[in-house]
């Protein structure tokens, strides 16, 4: 029995995580731009008829971002919830939090850049 009680709650888990990236693609501009984006590069890879090697790149580089966006976005929550106030430390924990999302989607624009300059020049 105790196996049973293990699948139900690893497909509830499985549901609670869907719940979060619905209200993360809902409700947060930064992820919902970052979509677009990722929208916007998906068809540009159908377009160019990219490698399956840049397929797993672009994906991996979309999933890295997003997925960091959606850490950088639990964090500041909870940050804001432990201090609703001004605080120089929370600040610096936010101030981090969004360099990694930079650091993130710099490197997913070089990616995009190796990837699909030499098929526009």
């Amino acid at each position: 029995m105790p196996e049973r009680h293990f699948i139900r709650d690893r497909i509830r888990s499985v549901g609670y995580a869907f719940k979060g990236a619905w209200l993360l693609l809902s409700t947060e501009g930064s992820i919902q731009v970052q979509a677009g984006i990722a929208v916007a590069v998906t068809v540009a890879g159908w377009y160019f008829r990219i490698s399956p090697t840049e397929w797993m790149v672009q994906l991996l580089a979309i999933g890295m971002v997003m997925g960091i966006e959606g850490v950088n976005t639990a964090v500041e929550k909870l940050a804001d919830y432990i201090q609703p106030g001004h605080d120089e430390r929370i600040g610096k924990v936010k101030d981090i939090s969004a360099g990694a999302v930079l650091l993130a989607s710099i490197m997913a624009s070089i990616a995009g850049l190796i990837i699909y300059l030499p098929r526009i020049f």
